[in-house]
């Protein structure tokens, strides 16, 4: 089983989100997506996995948000995967992929991780 973790350090729920993974003997690709963001390509294919428009894996209090207001482009996907590229920190935490059955779930709480386990 291939699973790659947006990961956070500072965000308790990733850190426990990360043990729950390795806790069932899986060692996972760690991406601590905000020294490197994923690609607006992979950003769009995250939120088709995980089944919801990707406007709805926004951290909508984060500062970035708050102050690009109106500039966000909620409606067109495209070019809120490049924004969301540009500001990391407004993706939400963590989100872990099952990379061998194209599968996608955001870990909050911690323990909807097990669904694709």
């Amino acid at each position: 089983m291939t699973i790659t973790i947006y990961h956070n350090p500072r965000c308790s729920k990733s850190r426990a989100t990360l043990e729950i993974i390795q806790s069932k003997g899986i060692t996972p690709n760690i991406v601590e997506y905000l020294h490197t963001p994923p690609d607006p390509d992979t950003l769009e294919k995250i939120a088709r996995l995980i089944g919801v428009p990707l406007g709805e894996l926004l951290r909508r209090d984060e500062d970035d948000f708050v102050a690009a207001g109106d500039d966000v482009p909620l409606d067109d996907e495209t070019a809120l995967a490049r924004w969301l590229y540009e500001h990391p920190s407004v993706l939400e935490r963590p989100i872990v992929v099952d990379d061998d059955n194209d599968r996608a779930i955001v870990g909050r709480p911690p323990k909807n991780v097990n669904a694709i386990l």
